[in-house]
């Protein structure tokens, strides 16, 4: 019951992260919102998701895990309910910033929660069971948004959560206890509650923005990465200094956690980035609606979900995390390499076996890394633990997609002055491709001028649909061949002088 109680709040706070990106099209028509303003229903959700991710360990301590839990759980559902009544942008927006600092909280404090519950020989299954709720939520977020505003309208994509956060409160009144070994944090750290969220916030605000604002050319992304760099230096230094920080960073000391959020933070950017340019591509290159593209992406998620179990089994009996890291790693490659021999022709049926292995690859991934990250804590260190390793996810995520979306942009313009160098009006095959397609729309009555016009428009978006085409395969073979230079990396894993090796698991 705990294990369902726990995978019920992260699911939803999960699938929100997704689940408004297809409904982003009818918020501007409804609300009267240009397409920089609609932006920031997404960006004030994650800033406040990664600033909170940090912070859950010390806010457990102070107001008690039980207590901070379920009034996390009450925060995401009663602003899901403002978000559905919210009149304009920016009330929208504010209200998203208090769901998404409400949906931090639930995320690590229910993989804390289940990491204490099982035994220590059954972490690995208890990872993997938290692991569904982080794969299934953005898996089915696009295909609920896609379906809910296609058959309803957008205010529904944040009212579907309201019966069932008002479950996740009883379930978790009825069964989530504090942990034996809860203490009431004995100060607030105030100025590390500000230097963190100034900085994780800034930093969070350049990734999220960045490439829209042509990075440095805007004078705000700027001075927000400025405050970044100073902010973040003193607030390490700050928390290493204080008695009791606001986020204990003396807990990576513990090399298993360390190595397991720089893999994390791997994990995050060649999974973000690939979910990325993924849709994308199949809506804006091959024309899939939002729902299809959701559907396509269905049964890899399927496959993630029931490989969880599997690998959390295979980890309880003994089986090496290092090998599985290494096998996630290859899959990742296969996914990419396959998909970056895609052309315009390309159907759901190619998409298929890709997805499986990407579906695969992910629990050999997640599961074995978070499981070995969190192998050596015990008592208030895990939730600490679990905080930082889930914001080195969410920011790893974060530099991939504004890496990647920067890459697609640069890399554009160079295919496209390829491409256009072979076309002239003195070339035999552009003139007769030219007065071919002309003829066909002057056969259908239009007039020879504009026909010749049409002509011209339909080479232009031909020649843009292949420029993004060869932009995105490109883009594949890119984090295709990121996954495959990370297997080495699994190196670091292997005990060396003065450092700890993953403990053994029984």
């Amino acid at each position: 019951m705990i294990t369902l109680t726990v995978i019920t709040a992260s699911v939803i706070e999960l699938i929100d992260v997704s689940i408004v990106n297809v409904a982003l099209p009818d918020m501007m028509g409804n609300l009267g919102a240009t397409l920089d303003e609609v932006a920031w229903v997404v960006v004030s959700y994650v800033v406040a998701n990664v600033v909170v991710l940090p912070m859950t360990g010390w806010l457990s301590a102070t107001f008690g895990r039980r207590r901070y839990f379920v009034g996390s759980i009450i925060i995401f559902t009663v602003a899901s309910l403002l978000c559905g009544h919210a009149d304009g942008i920016w009330e929208l927006v504010v209200f998203r910033f208090l769901q998404g600092a409400g949906g931090g909280g639930l995320l690590s404090t229910s993989q804390a929660i289940l990491v204490e519950t099982f035994p220590p020989s059954e972490r690995g299954l208890a990872n993997a069971l938290f692991g569904l709720g982080v794969i299934t939520g953005p898996t089915l977020g696009p295909v609920m948004g896609g379906w809910i505003t296609d058959n309803l309208s957008w205010p529904w994509i944040f009212y579907v959560n309201l019966p069932i956060g008002v479950v996740a409160v009883l379930l978790s009144l009825a069964f989530i206890r504090d942990p034996d070994h809860a203490r009431k944090a004995p100060a607030v750290d105030g100025w590390g509650i500000v230097l963190l969220t100034v900085g994780i916030g800034s930093l969070q605000v350049v990734l999220e923005r960045g490439d829209r604002e042509d990075w440095f050319g805007t004078t705000y992304i700027v001075v927000l990465s400025a405050v970044a760099a100073v902010v973040l230096p003193l607030f390490v230094w700050h928390e290493l200094r204080v008695e009791h920080p606001i986020v204990d960073l003396r807990v990576l000391k513990e090399r298993t956690l360390s190595l397991g959020m720089f893999f994390t933070f791997i994990l995050g950017f060649g999974l973000y980035s690939s979910i990325f340019v993924f849709p994308v591509f199949a809506q804006s290159i091959l024309g899939f609606t939002a729902t299809q593209t959701g559907l396509i992406l269905l049964p890899g998620g399927l496959a993630t979900a029931f490989m969880m179990p599997v690998i959390g089994k295979l980890l309880q009996r003994g089986f090496p995390p290092q090998v599985l890291n290494a096998l996630g790693f290859f899959l990742f490659f296969l996914f990419c390499l396959m998909l970056s021999q895609s052309s315009l022709a390309s159907g759901r049926a190619d998409f298929f076996w890709p997805l499986i292995l990407r579906g695969v690859g992910l629990p050999c991934l997640f599961v074995p890394l978070t499981t070995v990250a969190l192998s050596n804590l015990e008592g208030a260190a895990i939730a600490q633990g679990t905080g930082l390793t889930n914001m080195m996810r969410q920011l790893g995520g974060s530099v991939g997609i504004a890496v990647m979306a920067t890459y697609v942009d640069r890399h554009a313009w160079t295919h496209r002055t390829a491409l256009v160098s072979h076309l002239s009006m003195f070339d035999t095959p552009t003139r007769e491709w030219l007065d071919a397609v002309g003829r066909g729309l002057a056969a259908r009555g239009i007039a020879p001028l504009a026909a010749k016009e049409k002509a011209l428009a339909a080479l232009s978006g031909t020649v843009l649909r292949q420029t993004y085409l060869l932009t995105y395969m490109d883009a594949f073979r890119v984090v295709g061949t990121f996954f495959l230079f990370c297997i080495p990396l699994l190196l670091l894993f292997r005990k060396g002088k003065g450092s700890a090796a993953p403990v053994d698991l029984h």
